[in-house]
């Protein structure tokens, strides 16, 4: 059953799915460096790619923290990892003049290169481990069809903003305004410190439940 508080859940994935698809970084560098030195269908191989490596990631965090779910000190200390680790996606966002892509000595291969640079990308784990899990609990525990649709909903947009701007540079060789995607991500960035306030405050809740058992 969907109920309110889990099409917030949902809402949740669809921002955080999105602002990862299109932040700066090896990944979306990847997208379009193959893209441009080869073509369209390189590019999504590469937007595909995090449906492969990102599953052992997430398995191994699930597991990690279903063993840690009965201590509360454990989970004010990830909120508050979480709410670090989305202030400084926020603070990058913020950052952001445009995109620098250097397409030399870019070769064939793209889903394998795609999955390598996810596997040597930090940010997945950091994501999956602070914030993603915590998520797909608290959504797990409103139902299980609301925990799936969490995961399709966050993939859709991770994969599906690659893929769109996989197909835009196909088509015109070049990025989206620069100047548009600098607002985009900037109005994102400001979403994500919204987050990280709202983690924080996860964080201190689950304090107060410890100093109340103390």
């Amino acid at each position: 059953m969907i109920t309110e508080e889990s099409i917030q859940y949902l809402l949740a994935a669809a921002l955080l799915g999105f602002t990862s698809g299109i932040s700066p970084g090896p990944m979306l560098t990847l997208v379009i460096t193959q893209t441009i030195r080869h073509d369209r269908a390189e590019g999504i191989k590469v937007a595909l790619s995090p449906l492969i490596s990102d599953l052992p990631i997430i398995l191994v965090a699930v597991v990690v923290f279903e063993r840690l779910s009965d201590f509360e000190s454990v989970f004010a200390i990830i909120s508050f990892a979480g709410a670090v680790f989305l202030s400084y996606l926020g603070i990058e966002s913020l950052k952001t003049k445009a995109l620098d892509i250097d397409i030399t000595n870019t070769k064939p291969g793209s889903l394998k290169k795609g999955i390598v640079a996810n596997f040597a990308n930090p940010n997945p784990y950091i994501f999956w481990a602070t914030v993603g899990i915590p998520l797909l609990f608290k959504i797990f525990a409103i139902s299980f069809i609301s925990s799936v649709l969490f995961l399709v909903v966050f993939y859709s947009c991770l994969v599906g903003s690659k893929i769109t701007i996989a197909i835009l540079i196909s088509k015109s060789k070049a990025f989206i305004n620069q100047n548009l995607y600098v607002t985009i991500m900037r109005l994102l960035g400001i979403t994500l410190l919204i987050f990280a306030l709202l983690f924080f405050y996860e964080g201190l809740k689950y304090l107060g439940t410890i100093f109340l058992i103390c």
